[in-house]
C-alpha cells in the first residue's frame, strides 16, 4: 500500500533554479556571469546566517556545472543528473557536514578520492557545510588540495562563521556574503506561497512570522508550517503570537506608561503581571527596544507627540542604551524576571526628566463629600445632569473601599486605583481615569474590571472609563498619602520614645531608618 506523506514547506519549496531564489540577487548575478562566460573558480565560499540559502545555492551550482545540456546558469532540470542532484542522490556531489569530519584522517580519506575522475558528471563537487568546524589539522589537509586542485574538482564551502576559517583557506576561495532577507520580502513570499496552497491567512500573521524569522527564509517556512498546524489549517495573527509566546504592544505599553510616570511600584506590578502570564522576558526587552527605536525616529523627524512619545529625545537615547545592556545581561542573570525589573528600575534611577518620588509633594487630604462632588462635577460632560446620582448611596460604600475588594491584579488594578467614580445610573457606571495613566487603558482591561465589579457588587453594571485631568484624590493617591502619614508618625514616635533615646545615648548609636507596621485591614483606610 502506498502511503502519501506530507512534505514540509521548506523542502517542498526549495528552489530548483536561480530564478526561484529569493533575496540573494547579488550572488546570483555573479554566478550567472561566471557560468555563462566560462569564468569558473575552483573553490567558492558562501557565508551568512542560517536559512538564507547557502547550501541551496551550492546545490544549484552543482546542478549548473553537471547538467547534461552543458554548463550554464539555466540547467534543464529534467535530465537524469539534474533530477539526481535535486533528490540529493547524485554520486559526484559529495556533501559533508564538517562537525562529523573533525579528525584529520577523515578529511584525508575524503580528499584522497579527489584525484579520481567523476563517475557520471562533468565535475566532482565537494560541498562542505559549516566548514569552520574543521580542526586545524583538517584545514591543513584541505589547504593542500585547494593549492593544487584537479581540474575536474570544485569545492563549495558554506559557513555561518567565516572569521573562524583560516585566512590561508579564505584567500584561495571566491567569497560570497549572503544577506539576511528583508521582512517585507519574506512576508510577500509567504503570501504568495499560502495563496498557491489555498491556505487562509492574515497579513498580521505573516508580519509576525517574518519578524521572528530574523532574515531566514527557512525559519519563516518552518514557523509557517507549525502555525498552520496550530491554527487548524488557518494562519491567524493571534494564533501565531500565542504559539510563539510573543509579547504584544499592550504589554510594552504598560511598561512604557510605568516608566513615564516614574512609579517604581507600578513597574514591579507590571512585571508581576507579565510573570503571571508566563511571558518571555527576553521578548519584553526586544519589543521595548523596538518601541524606543520608533520613538527615537519620531524625535529625529520632529513627529513626536505626548501620546506616542512620552519621553524627551535624551531620555529615549538613555533608555535604549540601558535596555540594550539589559538585553545582554538577561542572558546570564539567574532569574530573567529580576533581570527585567533591574533594567527598568535602572531606567527610572537615571531618568533625567522624571521626578523621583521624594521630590513629589503628596496630594492634600480631602474629605469624601468633596471628592464625590468633584468627581460628579468632572463627569458633567459625560452624562446629563438629571442622570447623576450619588455613587456611594447606590453601591453602599466609598470607592476606595470597593477597590480593595475587587479581585484584580496588574494593569487592571492600577487602572481602578487611579480612577474616581463619575456617574452611575440605570446600571451604567462611568469611571474617570487619571489622564496620565490612559496609555494603560484598552478594551481588554475594561472587560476585566467590569467582570470584577459584577462578581463583587449585588447588582450588575455596565462599565465605561473616560480619561480625565483629575484634581481629586484617587485610591492610589489616598494610599500614598496615608502611607506617608504613617511613616511620618512612626519616625516622630521613635525619635520621641524614651527607650529609643536611652539606647541611642548609651551605645552612641543613631536611628537610620524607620518602617511603620502595616495597619490592620479594618484601619487601613481610616
Amino acid at each position: 500500500m502506498y502511503i502519501m506523506s506530507y512534505q514540509v514547506l521548506a523542502r517542498k519549496l526549495r528552489p530548483m533554479n536561480f530564478e526561484a531564489l529569493v533575496g540573494q540577487e547579488h550572488v546570483v548575478r555573479a554566478l550567472r556571469h561566471a557560468l555563462d562566460n566560462d569564468r569558473l573558480h575552483h573553490a567558492y565560499l558562501f557565508t551568512g546566517t542560517r536559512g538564507v540559502g547557502k547550501t541551496t545555492i551550492a546545490r544549484l551550482l552543482a546542478k549548473c556545472l553537471n547538467c547534461e545540456q552543458g554548463v550554464s546558469s539555466t540547467p534543464c532540470g529534467v535530465c537524469s543528473i539534474c533530477l539526481e542532484v535535486a533528490e540529493n542522490r547524485f554520486i559526484d556531489l559529495i556533501e559533508v557536514y564538517a562537525a562529523s569530519r573533525t579528525r584529520v584522517d577523515d578529511t584525508r580519506d575524503l580528499l584522497q578520492n579527489a584525484q579520481y575522475l567523476p563517475a557520471r558528471g562533468r565535475y566532482k563537487v565537494y560541498l562542505i557545510d559549516e566548514v569552520h568546524m574543521l580542526s586545524p589539522a583538517s584545514f591543513n589537509a584541505l589547504l593542500k588540495t585547494l593549492e593544487e586542485p584537479p581540474e575536474h574538482v570544485k569545492f563549495l564551502l558554506a559557513t555561518t562563521e567565516p572569521k573562524k576559517v583560516p585566512v590561508t583557506v579564505l584567500s584561495r576561495c571566491l567569497q560570497f556574503q549572503l544577506k539576511n532577507i528583508p521582512q517585507e520580502r519574506i512576508s510577500a513570499y509567504l503570501a504568495e506561497v499560502l495563496t498557491n496552497e489555498g491556505i487562509e491567512f492574515e497579513d498580521k500573521a505573516l508580519t509576525v512570522i517574518a519578524g521572528c524569522a530574523a532574515g531566514s527564509m527557512r525559519d519563516a517556512l518552518s514557523i509557517t508550517d507549525q502555525a498552520i498546524a496550530y491554527g487548524k489549517g488557518k494562519l491567524l495573527g493571534q494564533d501565531v503570537s500565542d504559539m510563539l509566546g510573543l509579547v504584544g504592544r499592550d504589554e510594552v505599553g504598560s511598561v512604557v506608561a510605568a516608566l513615564a510616570c516614574g512609579d517604581a511600584q507600578r513597574i514591579l506590578d507590571v512585571t508581576a503581571e507579565l510573570a503571571d502570564r508566563a511571558v518571555d522576558f527576553d521578548g519584553v526587552l526586544t519589543e521595548l527596544l523596538r518601541c524606543l527605536h520608533e520613538m527615537a525616529v519620531k524625535h529625529a523627524l520632529g513627529e513626536q507627540d505626548e501620546t506616542s512619545v512620552p519621553f524627551s529625545a535624551e531620555t529615549v537615547q538613555l533608555y535604549y542604551q540601558i535596555a540594550l545592556m539589559g538585553y545582554r545581561d538577561i542572558q546570564i542573570v539567574p532569574d530573567p524576571r529580576s533581570g527585567l525589573e533591574m533594567t527598568l528600575l535602572r531606567m527610572l534611577a537615571f531618568a533625567p526628566d522624571v521626578e523621583s518620588p521624594d521630590e513629589r509633594s503628596p496630594p492634600g487630604p480631602r474629605n469624601r463629600e468633596t471628592q464625590v462632588d468633584d468627581g460628579t462635577r468632572r463627569a458633567a460632560e459625560i452624562a446629563p445632569l438629571d442622570s447623576k446620582v450619588s455613587f456611594e448611596s447606590q453601591l453602599g460604600e466609598p470607592w476606595h473601599e470597593l477597590v480593595t475588594r475587587l479581585k484584580l491584579s496588574g494593569v487592571a488594578r492600577m487602572i481602578v486605583e487611579h480612577s474616581v467614580p463619575g456617574t452611575i445610573a440605570d446600571g451604567a457606571l462611568t469611571l474617570l481615569l487619571d489622564q496620565s495613566h490612559d496609555t494603560l487603558l484598552n478594551e481588554g482591561q475594561i472587560v476585566a474590571i467590569e467582570r470584577a465589579l459584577n462578581s463583587t457588587l449585588d447588582s450588575p453594571v455596565s462599565l465605561e472609563i473616560h480619561p480625565e485631568i483629575l484634581d481629586v484624590e484617587t485610591p492610589a493617591a489616598r494610599r500614598d498619602r496615608l502611607q506617608a502619614k504613617r511613616q511620618e508618625d512612626a519616625e516622630r514616635t521613635m525619635k520621641s520614645d524614651a527607650t529609643v533615646q536611652s539606647l541611642v545615648a548609651e551605645f552612641d548609636g543613631r536611628l537610620d531608618a524607620v518602617k511603620p507596621m502595616d495597619p490592620p485591614d479594618s484601619a487601613r483606610f481610616e
